[in-house]
């Protein structure tokens, strides 16, 4: 069933035809048709599976045909919002709105931390048909009275598990409380746990369930293996892996910000392009990475779960979880950035013996085992340490002690600086080590000057300190 059989809109479906879509995706057939007719949506679906477009063509339609209030003065109302987890997923939505968009008139704008309010205050000012938003900016603006939601009529959160996750609730119910009560709500999420149907039960009216995709099911044509290692033994094997010319675009996900950063420098020293993204970076740092990443500049994106959502790259030949996801969900998720569109992929992981009941996990969800595959032999220098004998220190002799309690001295052992030997006086020093030496006769120094050896050593002067007196007279030092 072609777009065409939709009703879509002219300008919608000339701008699919530049795109080279023309048959839509199984989440797309059933999600279009009932949002075009208006009712509420609760869908399941996974990333990659289109569920983008599955809200943006029926609602770029549904604002085409609808008539423009005119009477109103000032700027124009947003009339659609969506709500996205992380800036990346946001500018990728705002992305496809503008491209199936093109040619409909429609303005649009995006509202997310990490940047500077102004040019998003200026948009919103001069007026927009969609915004779409993270929560915790869209807040902010709200408190300063800069963003309107009184005109919305369609509201849709995008990836509401994650939402959830990063503990977006009552930001949520903030902003729907905003929102008129006769609007549309669209609801997407990867996973459908009992907060989410909770969420969904009190924004959602007589809500359309659609779930074409298993929440356990990941991409038939990517390729799972895990390597059984140490976790001292993961960055040796990781860049013994990179050698492979076939790993030209890669993503690594990592479970901590500091560990990305780290890694993505080792990667680097080790002369293998690389970029980082995590949630320290500055928004315009996310960026650049992600425009190197995608223009092949770069040949590794090191990544927190910040961009197992959202990071919408073609041609990712392989993902490697340098650190396996606390949520077996979340394995879903990062595995999906490659093989998508039905390509193939390939989706490497490390396990250490910490990381066993994650595994058990992931295999539970996934409801079979992943192949583990033969580490290879890597030869890395390893740190010597001493031995634990302790016979690499000299032992201290032992001393009888007599019936005072002192200890009689070695004499056998040398002679510290600290514990100087008694010579009688006017013995020559010259055999110590710590001796001064003795000063060469006249005519040496002479010849080692050059000239003026036959001339009388002067007598050292003396420091006087201006400062010093005592009782008329200069003190001398």
């Amino acid at each position: 069933m072609p777009f065409s059989s939709f009703g879509l809109a002219q300008p919608i479906l000339r701008a699919l035809q530049q795109e080279g879509y023309t048959t839509p995706t199984p989440i797309q057939s059933r999600a279009i048709p009932l949002i075009l007719e208006g009712r509420d949506v609760l869908g399941c679906a996974q990333t990659g599976t289109g569920k983008t477009a599955a809200f943006a063509l029926p609602v770029l339609h549904r604002l085409i045909m609808a008539p423009v209030d005119k009477s109103q003065r000032g700027a124009a109302k947003a009339r659609v919002l969506v709500l996205a987890p992380t800036r990346e997923l946001a500018a990728q939505i705002a992305a496809s709105f503008a491209t199936y968009g093109r040619e409909s008139g429609l303005t649009h704008t995006t509202v997310f931390g990490g940047v500077s309010e102004f040019h998003q205050k200026k948009a919103l000012a001069k007026g927009v048909d969609v915004i779409v938003a993270t929560p915790g900016r869209l807040i902010d603006l709200m408190q300063q009275r800069v963003a309107d939601l009184s005109g919305v009529t369609t509201l849709i959160l995008d990836e509401a598990d994650r939402m959830l996750d990063m503990g977006f609730i009552h930001p949520i119910r903030r902003i729907a409380a905003a929102v008129p009560a006769g609007r549309q709500t669209l609801l997407f999420s990867a996973t459908m746990p009992r907060e989410v149907q909770a969420l969904a039960n009190s924004l959602l009216r007589d809500p359309v369930k659609v779930a074409v995709t298993p929440v356990a099911s990941a991409a038939p044509m990517i390729e799972q293996t895990v390597y059984m290692v140490e976790r001292m033994s993961k960055q040796p094997l990781l860049s013994h892996l990179l050698m492979d010319p076939a790993m030209s675009r890669t993503v690594v996900f990592t479970r901590t910000k500091h560990g990305a950063e780290k890694l993505g420098k080792r990667l680097k020293a080790s002369g293998v392009t690389t970029e980082t993204i995590h949630g320290d970076k500055a928004q315009n740092q996310r960026i650049r990475a992600l425009e190197r990443f995608r223009a092949g500049q770069a040949r590794v994106l090191v990544a927190t779960d910040v961009a197992a959502r959202g990071l919408d790259v073609d041609g990712i030949t392989h993902v490697v979880n340098f650190d396996l996801p606390m949520e077996a969900e979340a394995y879903v998720h990062r595995i999906g950035r490659t093989g998508r569109a039905g390509a193939a992929g390939i989706a490497i992981s490390f396990c250490d013996g910490e990381e066993r009941s994650l595994l058990r996990d992931i295999e539970r969800l996934l409801t079979k085992r992943i192949t583990v595959a033969t580490t290879p032999r890597i030869e890395t220098p390893i740190a010597v340490y001493p031995p634990a004998d302790d016979s690499f220190r000299q032992q201290r002799p032992y001393q009888n002690r007599n019936e005072s309690g002192r200890g009689e001295r070695d004499h056998s052992r040398p002679h510290s600086p600290a514990q100087k030997p008694h010579q009688p006086h006017g013995a020559s020093h010259s055999s110590h080590p710590h001796a001064k030496p003795q000063a060469r006769p006249q005519s040496q120094q002479g010849e080692q000057r050059g000239q003026g050896g036959d001339r009388a050593p002067q007598a050292a002067k003396k420091f006087r300190a201006p400062w010093a007196k005592s009782g008329g007279r200069t003190r001398r030092y």
